[in-house]
């Protein structure tokens, strides 16, 4: 039988999952997360834990990787002038980040909206610029302006929501240990801000209801 090589026209592109790490940054967070399971008590120098250091290392890096990201450049990557003047929502979008106070995760679903003003992006742009900010070390509230402020100064659309609700690991690990808490924060600007019909409208479609 014909030997028969796989070739990415065959299927399209192949995907390829890309980590690039700085070997310096690597190293030095290796050796601090060493001597962190010193203190802890653990023996890093057990089975389980010898390549644990550079692990936890290279998952840091990844989970903060957006203080590299320019989201405002993703914006501008694709954009086009389009006279569409209605809402354009893109819900849904998942979430996972670091609470700066504990840097334990906290994930959930973002829900955006803006209302073009001459120009759209490219819908697959937001839930990127969404990932820029959330792979920081970050509060809800401040991730949920930014988010906001980039869309807004970037696009200058006739308004722009953000609402984001999200499950932190902080308050169910640790402190309260409450398991079921949501925590829902948003933020409106144009038409969003000054229309509550608009807004309700947002809301609605969306599914959530802020008291």
């Amino acid at each position: 039988m014909e030997d028969k090589h796989l070739h990415s026209e065959d299927f399209g592109p192949i995907y390829e999952k890309l980590e690039r790490y700085n070997e310096d940054n690597t190293q030095q967070l290796a050796y601090h997360y060493k001597e962190i399971l010193k203190l802890l008590g653990e023996n890093p120098e057990r089975d389980g834990l010898l390549k644990t250091p550079v692990r936890v290392a290279k998952a840091m890096e990844f989970f903060t990787h957006g203080y590299e990201m320019d989201p405002a450049a993703i914006l501008r990557s694709a954009m086009f002038e389009e006279d569409y003047k209605q809402m354009v929502i893109v819900k849904d979008i998942e979430i996972y980040s670091l609470c700066e106070h504990h840097l334990v995760p906290f994930f959930g679903k973002a829900h955006i909206a803006y209302i073009p003003n001459g120009k759209i992006v490219g819908l697959s742009k937001i839930p990127r610029v969404v990932d820029c900010f959330a792979r920081r070390l970050q509060v809800q509230e401040r991730m949920t302006r930014e988010i906001l402020n980039c869309i807004n100064d970037t696009l200058d659309p006739l308004g722009v929501a953000v609402v984001i609700e999200a499950r932190h690991l902080c308050m169910s690990m640790r402190g309260v240990q409450k398991q079921n808490s949501l925590t829902t924060t948003s933020d409106f600007i144009g038409a969003f801000k000054r229309d509550q019909k608009t807004r309700e409208e947002f809301m609605h479609l969306i599914g959530v209801h802020l008291n």
